[in-house]
């Protein structure tokens, strides 16, 4: 079986791509890029959209209608090197009319995952499957209100309908929470609030991954992701939750917590409120390569992680150089990896990296990713007492206490 092709060549770990051919992730990538293909979901011709290649030098951009979606995304503020404070603002503005082959959508996921035509479950597949058929506007503007008076215009989104900035805050104090609303004309929808939270340039921070670190996404079997994405409850992996809460006890309340992800955007809404009933808020850090495509959830979570993982550490170094970083990851994809390329890059950030060895991995077939060479030549150059493999995540609070102390 053959890879797609942008990931021939790519850093990702061989592991990855043994995955993709021996689980079958090819056939499954392949029915659902039909699937997608048949909707046409592609954008009409038009002066906004060719405007849109632009980004923010737009100079035309477009305002919010009383038909789209918009997404807000949660932040968190610092200092820059002059000491005032910023924070990234991330939107995404969508048409909400989706797609007449929505329906058609829902049955073959519902298929694929082994649901009987008509099952109950299927109303939970159109819940979450709507933000994968929703069609991205680019060149749009949001308009926000920020705290209690200070007015920000975030945009014009590129060709994605994502737009992605650096905005100058109000003073706050560290570790305090100021929640903002979009402006939109009456009958607008998506997710109109978010929070910001201040962090001192300072003391500790948490960097985490999702699937099959805190939640049960099954991410080496494509079946497994598609149905715990779309038919599943979303489930906390057994005593990771009371090992979050300990670390928050641990380091300070002002200690930011930035969840990243390999799952694409379209699931922000899914995993946020995911991580807000089991976990510390924090910000959310996904990839947006796989707007209006489906089998791109397939691509996003099994491969290139290790390089997009770096890209986005290298980023939050830039915000954070001064802080202490704790990095939490699993054996089943490039988080060892990535935090040890990354530790070998600024090895005065990161203080403790802590990996869960998924226990069930032999069963389905990778048992070459708990492989004790596996973590020994990802951690090369690490030292011993920095990283730690374990399967209970109760031995972790030892772990944590002594490096924090």
């Amino acid at each position: 079986m053959s890879l797609p092709s942008t990931y021939r060549r790519s850093e990702s770990s061989m592991l990855e791509h043994q995955t993709w051919c021996n689980r079958g992730f090819e056939p499954t990538e392949t029915s659902l890029a039909n699937m997608v293909k048949a909707q046409g979901l592609v954008q009409k011709f038009k002066v906004t959209h060719l405007l849109s290649y632009l980004g923010r030098l737009n100079p035309i951009p477009i305002g919010v209608s009383k038909t789209d979606a918009v997404w807000l995304f949660d932040n968190v503020a610092f200092r820059s090197p002059n000491g005032l404070w910023q924070a990234e603002f991330v939107t995404a503005v969508f048409d909400a009319r989706i797609s007449t082959k929505f329906v058609e959508a829902v049955g073959d996921i519902a298929e694929k995952v082994g649901l009987s035509k008509g099952d109950k479950q299927e109303k939970t597949i159109e819940q979450r499957i709507t933000p994968f058929l929703m069609e991205v506007l680019p060149g749009r503007r949001v308009d926000i209100k920020f705290g209690e008076s200070t007015e920000l215009r975030l945009g014009p989104g590129g060709r994605n309908g994502i737009s992605s900035e650096l905005k100058k805050l109000p003073d706050s104090s560290a570790g305090s929470v100021l929640n903002s609303v979009a402006e939109v004309p009456s009958g607008a929808g998506g997710l109109l609030k978010m929070t910001t939270f201040y962090t001192e340039p300072e003391g500790w921070a948490v960097i985490s991954d999702v699937d099959d670190t805190i939640k049960i996404t099954q991410t080496s079997d494509p079946v497994g992701i598609l149905r715990s994405t779309f038919v599943a409850d979303p489930t906390p992996i057994a005593g990771m939750p009371e090992l979050y809460w300990q670390i928050k006890d641990i380091v300070t309340p002002s200690a930011p917590w930035f969840y990243l992800s390999a799952s694409p955007y379209n699931l922000y809404p899914f995993l946020r409120d995911f991580t807000h009933r089991y976990y510390p808020r924090g910000q959310l850090i996904l990839r947006d390569a796989s707007w209006m495509t489906i089998p791109g959830l397939l691509s996003n979570l099994t491969l290139g992680t290790q390089r997009y993982k770096v890209d986005r550490m290298k980023k939050l170094y830039e915000w954070l150089p001064k802080k202490k970083m704790i990095c939490i990851g699993d054996s089943t994809q490039s988080d060892p990896e990535a935090y040890g390329e990354m530790y070998r890059k600024h090895p005065e950030w990161i203080k403790l990296i802590l990996i869960r060895k998924v226990a069930d991995i032999a069963a389905i077939g990778t048992e070459a990713k708990n492989a004790a060479k596996r973590f020994e030549d990802a951690f090369k150059g690490v030292p011993r007492e920095v990283w730690h493999v374990f399967e209970d995540p109760a031995e972790c609070r030892e772990q944590v206490q002594k490096v924090v102390g």
